[in-house]
């Protein structure tokens, strides 16, 4: 089956690479050629498209190691307030993402919980609404949020809450990160939250744009670190020859080839499942696994590849390799993604 990017992918992906190469301050050029409004509805000044337009540039992104927060703002927050979100929360959220000015991001982990279903943080119903606790771990840009999407555990079911970082009884604090983008640990001290701050959608559907978007940027990440290390070892030149006509070079560069291939097309495969409406899960539970596995060991092999020039972190490839170990972290690793496989058996 043929998984190549259709009309629209592939001029996103031109705009894209062009911007992000060619422009210092990406983010405001992004927002100026309407690629952050990308999903948003025409009555919103966006162009009515999908999961594969969006994931397209979040290949982009990741191709140029970009430091913008288009993940949290379009896969973990446009896309599910797109898609499950009232048109009073679709208005007051979403132009705001299409022009640059405001970030959303989601609270999808808890403490060794990444992705839960069913989370340990809380919604009890008080006064007309709920009231909030629980803490959740690694939420991207959470500071600098205009809403986090936050999954709770309620008296029947689960729900989506859209809360303020500065909301009563929220806390915000720092937390550990290995690249650019910054990480926060969130407490909630009975937040109250309203019926106008929940999403009509599930948990799972909140959690498939958010594997997608992540998996899209890994995916350039990967391609990136490759396209960075092909051009070092065809230029230096070591007794006398460049490295790449080494054996045991071409060798490991081929290694990385394969592994950026098989995450691309197990990636590409698991976004045209999403975008076109069908059943994803398997196939993004897939892609991860391979992501997840094969990621952190390619960015090594570049690493080795660059040799001195790998160890300074001055040099893009540290970008490369920093952004993916958050962002491998964040899928909760290859052992998490290989059980919620061996789930499925």
């Amino acid at each position: 089956m043929d998984f190549t990017p259709g009309a629209h992918e592939a001029a996103v992906t031109e705009l894209a690479a062009q911007i992000l190469r060619g422009e210092a301050d990406s983010w405001p050029a992004l927002a100026k050629a309407g690629l952050l409004a990308l999903s948003l509805p025409a009555d919103l000044g966006g162009d009515g498209l999908g999961a594969a337009e969006v994931c397209a540039l979040l290949t982009e992104v990741g191709r140029t190691a970009a430091d913008v927060p288009a993940l949290p703002a379009l896969a973990l927050g446009a896309l599910p307030v797109d898609a499950f979100g009232s048109p009073e929360q679709r208005a007051a959220f979403l132009p705001g993402v299409g022009d640059g000015t405001e970030v959303l991001t989601a609270a999808l982990h808890e403490p060794s919980a990444p992705f839960p279903r069913k989370p340990a943080t809380t919604a009890r119903q008080a006064n007309g609404g709920w009231l909030l606790s629980g803490v959740k771990t690694a939420v991207p840009r959470a500071a600098e949020a205009t809403r986090i999407l936050v999954p709770a555990s309620l008296a029947v079911g689960t729900g989506v809450f859209l809360v303020g970082p500065n909301a009563p009884g929220v806390t915000v604090e720092d937390s550990y990160h290995s690249g650019t983008t910054p990480e926060h640990r969130l407490t909630f001290a009975e937040t109250p939250v309203t019926e106008r701050d929940l999403l009509s959608g599930t948990i799972d559907g909140v959690h498939r744009f958010a594997l997608a978007g992540t998996l899209a940027v890994l995916d350039g990440l990967l391609a990136g670190a490759l396209e960075l290390t092909t051009r070092h070892v065809r230029e230096r030149v070591q007794f006398g020859r460049p490295l790449a006509t080494f054996q045991a070079v071409a060798q490991q560069i081929a290694d990385v080839y394969t592994a950026s291939r098989t995450v691309h097309l197990s990636t590409t495969s698991a976004i045209w499942q999403l975008a076109t409406g069908r059943d994803a899960d398997e196939e993004l539970d897939i892609a991860a696994y391979w992501a997840a596995e094969q990621v952190p060991l390619a960015m090594g092999v570049c690493h080795h590849l660059h040799g001195g020039l790998g160890v300074d972190t001055s040099y893009p490839m540290h970008r490369y390799s920093a952004a993916a170990k958050d962002l491998v972290r964040f899928l909760g690793g290859h052992a998490h993604r290989l059980g919620e496989l061996a789930g499925r058996a």
